[in-house]
């Protein structure tokens, strides 16, 4: 143990896997007490703020809790937190708090308690910021020289500076040639602000230079002329360092001494204020944190350092004075004043350990016991050495043949389906449409190997499935007890499940009274949702599937629904649905093939399971290992589409509902108010037809919350049928490629996010979400758009979409990079290689998620492929139309605008919407100057292909110019985020023509 370590006066932990950083500690008397010691104000990247005023206890759980003066969970992360005079026309400190998008200021204000239980602590919002960049980190100080409040000065991630006076915004600057976010500090001293840029090298601004440059509404480029109205930002001065800063200080304890203290990676630099270096001491190890305080010695200065040894180091200047040993990494210290004791080192792990520490030697007086002196009874070490080696002979023999179980279990669950169905049926409605509604029991058997105790048994099933009973309470069992559990499953709704599964869990208490859960599943049969029928020989809808075996008899493979079927050779079988619709399965004669047919795309979902299931049980029985199954194509992805296009619109019905239903409570509460005002007037008015008026509105609301109720029932429905559809486009693409099992499911949880719709989190953004991963990740097109792709930070938050055009491309693109070979795997992700020229991709700013071809060939290959999913799509047609539109590239050398793009959301998003959308301008003028001139615009772009035509030599040069500056004009245009809802009708009005032309 070392003399050497920083006794421990006061600790605590703070929550359970929370992170914490250099900026979320600050000490101060933030409560305004007057006292003069401070209180340590610390807050997390989870959004718990906590203020402590530690004091000795005997007991340590009681004396955190009695330090413990505030704890406010925020709906934000912290970032950092600062004390100081925040508030115009106030000598009160108050609490500063940065979020990513938010700036908070808060007042701490205490009650006196009357009781033992102490004093009651409040947290006040004075005012708040929303800003429209993200933040980093921020300084605060009195800028310009003003007395009696600071300011406030925020750096977001793409290199702005934003100045605050109190509770109103100032003005913004853009730092040049910023790439990364360095440490950002106030020299109240030169009124000027420090950091280190991306160049390695410490900057300082004067804030009166910040003032007068130009405004930054929006990034400039340096290449462009500046604004007129302000100057060129520059700094002041520069200093190379060569190494990024981890934190920046300026003193300002003392006026004689004029010092900047930076912490880098492996040295400490202290400069004059002139940027002129005083020293510079070279560290032999990681630092993580530092601190300057004040020094006894007249023109030095002390500071505390810590560093990843766990150590606590003491330099005044460059000496080293005193080293302590810390039980954590800090990543931040302070210096604070306590009523006990002053100048307590405060210290803040990342893990959230918080320790208010002392220097000091602290020896130990333990001295080792004389052991008695007694001979060893050789006997007795004999025998429990040979006891030993039988253990250890016992160990080695039966761990790798016959590994034991770390315990029995406690409980055993089996759960069976009877084959046949109720007589007489369970279910709540007995029939629809006239058909009978099934149900079948379901026999649960429970045994405990063990007492237990506090059984409860649950069951739970898809929708619109529902179960006589869902919850049972069971009685406390002895060891080899068991209980049997009956309940009746039955179609509750006119339409089917997306899945005929159910799941059991039971969750009991052990011996030792440890609470355990248990789970088991069952699968009901497909003769609970629909029965036997006569064959359809007309439907909308057909998939075909190929095996590799001769045709079997499909009354053998579905002997339930044999009995009722009309067609006796087995060739033929058709599936009622209790919900209407109707499902055939047709077998070949000649060839090797089946076709699943219905008039609603959705519901062939479970007779297509249930045969392909049935097909892998009946050829294992009868032994053949090679049987394979395929699906040939082409996915009907516009099938699915429609689905997809039903949800959305259910949704978008239910935003209005709620909208109307929220204008109305409003209104209606409001015609109560005046009503209630008439009643209680000492002198009646008339109601001028108020009474009327909160008539008609009750009316609408309870219109309106009817219609509501009735869209959510459909809503509920679509989903179940967007599921069923989404299964099948899984099993069809999994057939298609033959991919394994572990594909399948990555496919299906990338399609499938989501089990249950909520109006905070649809289907649409998170299968958007989760399609884009796969895009950027494992199905990129080459590995350094993968390794841009995981440079990329963080991402926009998840919300309803305008519409599906983006979805539905990004399905498609799906299926066509599966098709070209693509694999589905998780692994690519950690062992893809991040270039260091790909790392500098991930600065604010953004990434291009998914890699796009750089010209129009590209794009028109990949228009070929994806017709491939589109089944009205003739192949000599298809081959004509490309020729052309070969041809029509040559001419007007312009890159096709009707393509699929391969974009999937990211911060470069609207970059490629604003070129899309300017190729697909060009495009359009050309068609209508041949129809009719209707606009300028128009009018003038035959002139400018004119001139192109003429000068085919300098073409591509101007070309790249074009393409360049439109580049940067939807560089600007991204900033907002906003992309026109004109170019995704654009597009699809585009993606139309060519099948109007083949028609």
């Amino acid at each position: 143990m070392s003399l050497f370590k920083a006794r421990d006066w006061w600790s605590a932990a703070l929550g359970e896997g929370e992170e914490f950083d250099q900026g979320c500690l600050c000490v101060g008397d933030v409560d305004n007490s007057g006292s003069g010691h401070d209180k340590l104000v610390v807050g997390s990247y989870m959004g718990m703020l906590r203020i402590f005023f530690p004091h000795v206890s005997k007991s340590s759980e009681a004396g955190v809790a009695d330090a413990q003066l505030l704890e406010v969970q925020l709906q934000n992360a912290i970032i950092q937190v600062e004390v100081g005079k925040f508030v115009s026309c106030s000598e009160l400190l108050h609490l500063a708090v940065l979020h990513p998008r938010k700036l908070s200021v808060y007042s701490v204000s205490g009650t006196a308690g009357n009781v033992e239980h102490g004093d009651q602590y409040q947290l006040k919002l004075v005012y708040e910021h929303n800003l429209k960049r993200t933040a980093c980190n921020m300084t605060y100080g009195a800028f310009g020289g003003v007395t009696g409040h600071h300011s406030l000065c925020i750096q977001s991630m793409d290199g702005m500076l934003m100045f605050f006076e109190q509770d109103s915004y100032s003005f913004g600057r853009f730092l040049p040639g910023f790439l990364l976010p360095g440490p950002l500090v106030y020299n109240s001293r030169t009124d000027g602000f420090l950091t280190v840029s991306s160049a390695r090298q410490l900057e300082s601004y004067k804030y009166e230079t910040l003032a007068v440059a130009t405004e930054a509404e929006s990034r400039q480029d340096p290449d462009q002329p500046v604004k007129t109205g302000g100057k060129r930002l520059t700094p002041d001065w520069t200093f190379v360092l060569g190494e990024q800063a981890l934190d920046l200080s300026v003193p300002s304890f003392s006026h004689s001494s004029s010092s900047i203290f930076v912490l880098g990676e492996r040295n400490l630099y202290c400069l004059r204020d002139n940027g002129q270096i005083r020293f510079m001491k070279k560290l032999e190890f990681s630092s993580s944190c530092f601190l300057p305080y004040a020094s006894v010695t007249e023109g030095m200065t002390n500071l505390l350092l810590g560093n990843h040894t766990n150590m606590l180091l003491v330099y005044q200047d460059v000496t080293l004075k005193w080293a302590a040993q810390l039980p954590f990494v800090p990543v931040a210290v302070r210096i604070a004043n306590f009523p006990e004791l002053k100048g307590v080192v405060v210290s803040l792990s990342s893990d959230g350990h918080l320790l208010c520490s002392y220097m000091g030697t602290d020896p130990s007086f333990f001295s080792t016991p004389k052991v008695d002196a007694r001979e060893a009874d050789y006997e007795q070490v004999d025998a429990e050495m040979k006891k030993l080696q039988k253990f250890i002979r016992d160990a080695t023999r039966t761990q790798d043949i016959l590994p034991k179980p770390d315990a029995e279990e406690e409980l055993t669950m089996k759960a069976s389906v009877s084959s046949s169905v109720d007589s007489p049926s369970q279910a709540l409605t007995q029939d629809i449409d006239g058909v009978p509604v099934p149900s079948v029991t379901i026999q649960v058997k429970v045994k405990a190997c063990s007492v237990v105790s506090s059984c409860k048994l649950s069951v739970a099933v898809q929708p619109p499935l529902a179960v006589t009973q869902d919850q049972f309470a069971l009685e406390p069992m002895g060891v080899g007890s068991s209980t049997v559990v009956k309940f009746s499953a039955f179609l509750n709704g006119r339409y089917p499940p997306a899945d005929l599964t159910g799941d059991i869990t039971v969750s009991y208490s052990s011996p030792t009274g440890v609470p355990r859960v248990l789970q088991s599943r069952f699968s009901l049969p497909l003769l609970l949702v629909c029965v036997p029928s006569s064959p359809a020989k007309t439907t909308k809808f057909k998939i075909t599937v190929d095996t590799n075996q001769p045709p079997v008899d499909l009354n053998a493979i579905f002997p339930e629904f044999s009995e009722k079927s009309e067609d006796k050779d087995g060739n033929t079988l058709a599936f009622q649905f209790l919900s209407g619709a109707k499902v055939t399965v047709v077998a070949s004669r000649t060839s090797q093939r089946y076709r699943i047919q219905s008039d609603s795309f959705e519901d062939m979902w479970l007779v297509v399971k249930e045969l392909v299931q049935r097909f892998d049980g009946h050829f294992t029985e009868l032994g053949v290992k090679d049987f394979k199954k395929s699906f040939s194509g082409p996915l009907p992805l516009q099938e699915y589409f429609l689905s997809v296009d039903h949800h959305f619109q259910l949704r978008l019905s239910a935003q209005q509902y709620q909208d109307l239903l929220s204008e109305r409570a409003v209104q209606f509460r409001a015609i109560q108010r005046r009503l209630l005002t008439r009643f209680k007037d000492k002198t009646p008015a008339p109601l001028q037809n108020l009474d009327t008026l909160l008539d008609a509105t009750y009316s609408q609301v309870m219109t309106l919350a009817e219609a509501a109720e009735e869209n959510r029932a459909l809503l509920e429905e679509a989903f179940v049928r967007l599921r069923s559809a989404t299964h099948l486009l899984v099993l069809l693409l999994s057939l298609w490629h033959g991919l394994t099992p572990d594909q399948t499911a990555i496919l299906e949880a990338t399609l499938l996010p989501l089990l249950q719709d909520s109006p905070q989190l649809g289907w649409e953004e998170s299968c958007d979400a989760a399609v884009s991963h796969l895009l950027r990740s494992c199905l990129s097109r080459s590995s350094k758009d993968q390794a841009t792709s995981l440079a990329q930070m963080g991402g926009p938050l998840l919300s309803l979409p305008r519409d599906t055009a983006r979805l539905k491309k990004h399905i498609t693109l799906l299926c066509d990079r599966i098709g070209k070979g693509g694999r589905l795997t998780l692994a690519s992700e950690a062992n893809a290689p991040v270039p260091a020229q790909v790392q500098n991709l991930a600065a604010p700013g953004g990434v291009e998620p998914i890699a796009e071809g750089p010209g129009g060939g590209e794009e028109l290959e990949l228009q070929q492929e994806v017709t491939k999913f589109i089944k009205k799509k003739q192949p000599s047609k298809k081959v004509k139309k490309d020729k052309d539109s070969k041809e029509k590239k040559e001419v007007s050398k312009e890159p096709s605008a009707s393509t699929v793009t391969e974009e999937a959301g990211g911060a470069e998003e609207p970059v490629k919407e604003a070129k899309k959308e300017k190729k697909e301008s060009s495009k359009e003028k050309k068609e209508s100057k041949k129809e009719s001139s209707k606009e300028a615009k128009e009018a003038k772009e035959p002139k400018e292909e004119a001139k192109k035509e003429s000068k085919k030599e300098s073409s591509s040069s101007k070309e790249k110019k074009d393409k360049d500056k439109e580049g940067k004009e939807a560089g600007k245009e991204s900033g907002d985020k906003k992309v026109p809802r004109k170019s995704s009708v654009k597009v699809k009005e585009k993606k139309k023509e060519p099948e109007v032309e083949d028609g």
